[in-house]
């Protein structure tokens, strides 16, 4: 399997990821690769490109709580 490192991850970033993996009952590792399985696997395309722009691959403005609560918004409509 492949394996990817994140550089210059926000602290908070970090810390609201390992706070979820802990509501959820498992590591940050298997929390992180379980959002990124998510992500790939929406319904359409566009929702894909819009993921990874919130994800700081995109130019952006917003702060890193901003970009957690779109990121929240989207999971819990997939979720449905």
């Amino acid at each position: 399997m492949a394996q990817i490192t994140v550089r210059k991850l926000d602290d908070d970033v970090l810390d609201a990821l390992k706070a979820r993996a802990r509501a959820n009952k498992r590591s940050t590792e298997a929390e992180i690769r379980d959002i990124l399985k998510r992500a790939t696997d929406a319904p359409e395309s566009g929702e894909r490109v819009s993921l990874w722009a919130l994800a700081g691959s995109a130019p952006s403005s917003r702060t890193v709580e901003e970009i957690v609560e779109d990121v929240r918004k989207l999971r819990d409509e997939w979720e449905r």
